[in-house]
Parts: C-alpha cells; sequence; structure tokens
C-alpha cells in the first residue's frame, strides 16, 4: 500500500492496455506523480496493474476491455458516464510472427490481425471514448517511429510499419475532423524499448525510458492539435 498519496491529485488518466508494459509503467508513473489513473486489462486474471493498485489504492482504478471487440468499448464507455479525464492514452501493438516476411510473403490472416489491432481498433477506442476527455484535455496513442514513411530508408518489419503508418494517417483524418477542438492530439514514438515486444536486445529499459515518455505527453497538454513526437519530444517527419 501507497503509504503517503498526495493529498491533491496532480489530474486523471485513462490508459488503455495497461496490464503490463509500457501501459502499465505509464500507469506506474503517472501514480508515483500524484495522478489518478484508470487502467483497462483484458481479462479476468490478476494482472501487474492489480499489484499497482494494491499499492497506489486510492489512485487506481480498473476496468475490463479487450480492444478488439467494439461492444465491450461501448460498455466501457457506459461505466465511465459522468467521468472526466485529463488523458486518455491508447497504449496498443502487436508484431508479426516474423518480423523478416516481406508484404508478400505475409499471410491475409496475419495482415489483417495487425491492421485490426494497430490500426483499427485504437481508433475505435478514441472515437467512442473521446467524450471521457475533457474539452482541453489530450488523447494519446502509441505509434512507433517505425511509422515514419520519410525516416524509411531500411525497410524492414513492412506489416508492423504498414499499420502504425496507417495508425498515423487515421489520427491526422480524425483530428481534421476535430480542427475546431481545444485537445492536444499526440502519435508518441517511444523508441526502442526492452518490453515483451521490443525484445531483450533493446538499449534501453521501461524504468529508464517512461518518466521521459511522460514528460512529453504532459508538455504536449494545452497544445491543442495533432503532434508526431518521439519521447523527448521531439517531432518526426510523416
Amino acid at each position: 500500500m501507497q503509504s503517503e498519496n498526495p493529498s491533491e491529485i496532480a489530474g486523471s488518466a485513462l490508459v488503455i492496455g495497461a496490464s503490463r508494459g509500457l501501459g502499465h509503467a505509464m500507469a506506474q508513473e503517472l501514480a508515483r506523480r500524484g495522478w489518478r489513473v484508470t487502467g483497462t486489462v483484458r481479462g479476468d486474471g490478476r494482472t501487474q496493474l492489480h499489484d499497482l493498485a494494491d499499492e497506489f489504492e486510492s489512485q487506481i482504478a480498473i476496468e475490463l476491455l479487450d480492444i478488439n471487440k467494439p461492444d465491450q468499448i461501448v460498455a466501457l464507455d457506459r461505466r465511465l458516464a459522468g467521468q472526466a479525464f485529463d488523458m486518455m492514452f491508447v497504449n496498443a501493438g502487436v508484431m508479426n510472427d516474423d518480423m523478416n516476411e516481406t508484404i508478400a510473403e505475409t499471410t491475409t490472416e496475419e495482415f489483417t490481425r495487425l491492421m485490426i489491432t494497430n490500426t483499427l481498433s485504437p481508433m475505435r477506442v478514441i472515437e467512442g471514448l473521446q467524450d471521457r476527455v475533457t474539452p482541453h484535455g489530450m488523447i494519446g496513442v502509441m505509434s512507433s517511429g517505425l511509422a515514419s514513411i520519410g525516416d524509411n530508408t531500411g525497410g524492414g518489419n513492412e506489416v508492423y510499419r504498414a499499420s502504425k503508418a496507417a495508425l498515423n494517417m487515421c489520427m491526422r483524418s480524425y483530428a481534421a475532423r476535430q480542427a475546431d477542438a481545444g485537445r492536444s492530439l499526440v502519435l508518441l514514438a517511444p523508441g526502442w524499448i526492452r518490453t515483451d515486444l521490443g525484445g531483450e536486445d533493446a538499449p534501453i529499459t521501461m524504468d529508464e525510458a517512461m518518466p521521459e515518455v511522460v514528460d512529453t505527453l504532459l508538455i504536449q497538454q494545452g497544445r491543442p492539435g495533432l503532434h508526431y513526437v518521439d519521447r523527448a519530444g521531439r517531432t518526426l517527419p510523416w
């Protein structure tokens, strides 16, 4: 149990996909900074987020959501009715089983799996839960530096790149529809981090990266429009 919970809450965040990995690390970092965090998990089993809730019992709430099931997005929106979050961050991303395969070698099923999980489902979450974010709050989603078409000079990871580039494009379209809104929209490229997705060869750990990630997200608050940035806040080429 966290023994020194802040007397004043710094803000409220909805973190989609917080059971482990970068989503869990983000929830943890925000809680440490005095934020109240609602995090989502996919199943009924115990996760790292449950352990975090035991530590920060007055700051962490847990909700059920599988982003690939639209009915669960609708149900979560109903459960959160009346709540307002300063920040919503959608953490979602899967790699194809063989990262070295070319686009022509990828099966239709594998291509579809990545596009649904990395592009379609995050956008459904954003559209479905946008009203839970304050008018001048922030909506963020986990993108990737590999999504940059301008920076793609080496190829590789073709299906993953395509799915994240599609996410960027969908967010750009969403931003165009929200041109008169006051929210900050962030596509965050965290870099190569030591996670289940990033692998053991990644040069930086989650504990090392996440303070910088959260710093960058907080800096983007109050800056309306769409921003495609890395974890240090540097703007990336589309």
